[in-house]
């Protein structure tokens, strides 16, 4: 227990519950209610999916700034498929699914195989996939959703937890077991820490690359598609801009950004930390530009708290290695 008091999962969980009780004080009525509460969770619940995702791609010292193209892509090719040639809810999810992992390979092409700069690579096919989908759509809401999936999106289990939340469970199970238990994600944390080291004890990085944002369009795929569950319909521009909320969640929940070091729990602290700050904000009445200001600087102290800690590291490595 005091190791885990010293991790940066535990000083996420306290600024957690410090802002959970600010919001608390300022605005009870409003805050604490059923109602509020479930709002948060539920329009959180395609972040934290897509968070799950971007964990690994952040821990190998990578990045995606594509993810809110590939969710938008795969969400549209997913509804023109139920919509065209089936309207099988799980076929409608795997054709989201093949989406994002087609679309994610070509991301792994270039950064593992032609060696191009993640950042670089995602970039450019983030404008692509965005092209591509107002030319599908031509700029257009997708609003005839089969019955049947609309229906399956308003679904509470219990009366009280949306159907949704499977979904996230699934892929919080998924992504917690391939980072612990599969050589997969023992190779993710070994090119985080040192992706030449990595390579001279086996791992074989191009390929673990390559999966990599295979893996990640996967989960966007998913998380697009459980979007249109919530709302029912398809907006092409929705998830613009979106990719800054999910590595903010990830870099936020204590993953570091020069790779290595991250955790599931922490990337959902993370998201839980964003939604509170988010919803606070809202209820609070605070003006829209200030709620922006507020998130970046948060995200940036998260990554200069980041860097900060790393340097310290490095100088203590250094003193060793001098004596």
């Amino acid at each position: 227990m005091k190791e885990w008091m010293k991790t940066k999962e535990f000083m996420i969980l306290m600024i957690v519950i410090a802002v959970f009780l600010i919001i608390s004080i300022g605005n009870p009525t409003a805050f604490l209610t059923t109602g509020n509460i479930f709002d948060i969770v539920k329009s959180n619940l395609v972040l934290a999916i897509a968070a799950m995702g971007m964990l690994p791609i952040i821990l190998t010292g990578g990045i995606d700034v594509s993810v809110g193209a590939l969710m938008g892509v795969a969400s549209v090719m997913s509804a023109y498929f139920m919509i065209h040639v089936s309207d099988n809810i799980a076929l409608g999810f795997l054709a989201g699914a093949l989406s994002g992992i087609l679309f994610g390979a070509v991301n792994g092409a270039f950064i593992a195989f032609m060696k191009m700069p993640p950042i670089v690579a995602t970039l450019g096919t983030l404008s692509i996939y965005q092209g591509l989908m107002n030319f599908i759509t031509n700029g257009n809401w997708i609003t005839n959703i089969p019955a049947g999936f609309v229906e399956f999106g308003k679904t509470y289990l219990f009366d009280l937890v949306p159907v949704q939340f499977i979904f996230l469970i699934v892929m919080v199970a998924l992504t917690w077991w391939l980072l612990k238990y599969t050589y997969w994600g023992r190779g993710v944390f070994a090119i985080g820490g040192n992706i030449i080291s990595a390579e001279r004890i086996g791992f074989n990085v191009k390929r673990l690359q390559f999966m990599l944002y295979m893996f990640i369009g996967f989960v966007s795929g998913i998380a697009g598609v459980v979007r249109t569950s919530i709302f029912g319909q398809v907006d092409p521009k929705v998830f613009t801009g979106f990719e800054l909320k999910v590595i903010g969640a990830v870099v936020v929940g204590g993953a570091s950004t020069s790779g290595g070091y991250g955790s599931v729990l922490g990337t959902l602290l993370g998201v839980v930390l964003m939604g509170l700050l988010e919803n606070g904000m809202i209820l609070l009445k605070i003006p829209t530009f200030w709620q922006k200001i507020f998130i970046g600087s948060v995200i940036l102290f998260a990554v200069t708290a980041d860097i900060l800690r790393a340097k310290r590291a490095e100088a203590k490595r250094i003193k060793v290695d001098v004596a």
